[in-house]
């Protein structure tokens, strides 16, 4: 074994994790997510919930996914939207609400999050790391101690690893 094999058999996730964690919310609105990620420049990043606990991770995917799935159901232009669409111009909220106009709920970062969440331990090695999210086809992992999120380790991470070697 070569001593770049043994250096990265004994590499830890200690070794390679970002303690920076940039997290979203899962209220948060699409719109305040994509700004969030283009903004941080991240592909994605684990949700917490209005107490701090982790309760997911979302991407760029999950907006894209959902992105379609809205064109989708909007195949063709449905006449009582054409309607809405009219009254909105003419009318606020509250009389609307009057005639009992149904509004759509806006889609929230909780609505498309995957709730599966990857973590590992600070002491895993870089290679289970990378089984992991192979296995998984995952872009990032989680760093946990005593359940409390304290680092990530996501696929540009990863990578780093392999240059420096």
């Amino acid at each position: 074994m070569s001593e770049t094999q043994e250096a990265v058999r004994d590499m830890t996730v200690s070794n390679v994790m970002r303690h920076e964690v940039l997290s979203v919310e899962a209220g948060w609105s699409l719109d305040q997510l994509a700004d969030f990620l283009v903004n941080k420049n991240i592909s994605g990043a684990p949700v917490t919930a209005a107490d701090g606990e982790l309760v997911g991770v979302v991407s760029l995917t999950d907006i894209v996914r959902q992105s379609q799935l809205q064109d989708q159901s909007m195949g063709r232009e449905d006449t009582h939207d054409v309607y809405l669409y009219e009254l909105e111009r003419r009318m606020d909220r509250d009389e609307l609400r009057e005639l009992h106009v149904q509004y759509e709920a806006p889609v929230r970062v909780l609505d498309i999050m995957t709730p599966m969440i990857f973590s590992v331990r600070e002491d895993t090695s870089v290679q289970e790391v990378a089984d992991t999210m192979l296995k998984g086809g995952i872009h990032r992992v989680f760093v946990t101690r005593d359940s409390k999120l304290v680092g990530i380790v996501t696929a540009l991470d990863m990578l780093q690893v392999i240059r420096d070697m």
